[in-house]
């Protein structure tokens, strides 16, 4: 292929570039990222070659303006109804709401490996400004993702899984709220805490699952064995029907209020009285915690801001690529204390 002459060092690549690089005129260039008709296999072929070698993709929503922009923001997530993910995802839309820019959302599926790329390189093909990763698996396995990602991104509560020109993040991790729990249920006096976690290919379930393990730790307290749930009711109760073969179980710790829900009806169930024999706690603050018997004790999650914070963080690097990203606000960890906690027997609140 012919060599590359005029373009700078770290400039996005133009069709003339694929052209000067596959020996082709931009004519050529444009029929074949087109799906044109009336060119050669050959052809075809060295140009997406250049394409790809480049990292050039056809915008065609860029092109369609003047100003090379579409102002519009893509945000891929997981395809999922449980309330952690699709809170979310709604604080996202109503904060995009007052940066004046579009959304473009793209669902991904548990299980497929190659979604995120792909709903990445689908929101890059639509022109986005830039892109916000709710995705909440790791997918990968913990390898990088082979896309190219020319726009801002912000990463919403996992590890970036590619390269960008800026990445911001935003939200409390997860190990903060597991210390919280776990450091609340040592205090009422319990001698250690039992983990219900959530399956370990979710970023926030070995999040609290780590942020439990190191707060034991840190007081010099045994790690019992970790029980795994799926983050629904159902788990939770089978859990539950586990735990009460234990009498030394005195404090649980759950992963989600789902499972949480589903403990406390097994415990109940086989005669363990909550909070008086077994203290349950459990995380995000669903709206029906409130109103279980016993009301439950969790930590809320900050949606709302988050999504804020996240989305000015964004903008601000969408429109100032050279200024200095806003600092980062993390907001304070909410617990929420309510009935469903309390000393474990024959012991008062030191």
């Amino acid at each position: 292929m012919a060599g590359l002459a005029g373009r700078s060092a770290g400039a996005a690549p133009r069709s003339v570039d694929v052209a000067n690089l596959a020996g082709v005129s931009q004519k050529t260039v444009s029929r074949v990222m087109n799906g044109e008709q009336y060119v050669s296999d050959g052809v075809r072929r060295r140009v997406l070659e250049a394409a790809d070698e480049l990292g050039y993709r056809l915008n065609h929503a860029a092109r369609a303006l003047a100003s090379g922009r579409t102002r519009s923001i893509g945000v891929v997530t997981l395809g999922t109804a449980l309330y952690g993910p699709a809170s979310l995802l709604m604080g996202v839309e109503r904060a995009v709401r007052d940066t004046g820019y579009a959304l473009r959302v793209v669902n991904t599926m548990e299980g497929d490996a190659a979604g995120i790329a792909g709903a990445v390189d689908s929101l890059l093909d639509q022109g986005v400004d830039g892109i916000v990763i709710s995705e909440p698996i790791d997918e990968a396995g913990g390898a990088d993702l082979s896309v190219r990602v020319d726009v801002p991104v912000l990463v919403l509560g996992a590890p970036p899984p590619f390269a960008a020109p800026r990445v911001v993040t935003a939200g409390l991790v997860s190990h903060q709220l597991a210390r919280a729990v776990t450091e609340h249920l040592l205090e009422l006096g319990h001698a250690t805490v039992h983990h219900l976690a959530g399956p370990q290919r979710w970023y926030a379930a070995r999040d609290r699952l780590g942020g439990w393990r190191a707060t034991l730790a840190a007081h010099g307290r045994r790690e019992p064995p970790v029980i795994a749930g799926d983050w629904s009711a159902a788990s939770g109760y089978a859990a539950g029907r586990r735990l009460v073969l234990d009498d030394s179980v005195t404090a649980v710790f759950a992963a989600n209020d789902d499972m949480a829900i589903g403990l406390i009806r097994a415990l109940l169930e086989a005669g363990r009285r909550v909070p008086e024999d077994v203290s349950v706690v459990g995380l995000d603050d669903i709206p029906v915690a409130a109103y279980v018997s016993p009301p439950l004790t969790t930590v809320r999650q900050p949606f709302d801001a988050t999504a804020q914070d996240g989305l000015k963080r964004l903008v601000h690097a969408i429109e100032h690529p050279d200024a200095d990203p806003i600092p980062v606000q993390e907001p304070p960890v909410n617990l929420v204390v309510r009935e469903s906690t309390a000393p474990p027997p024959n012991r008062t609140t030191p």
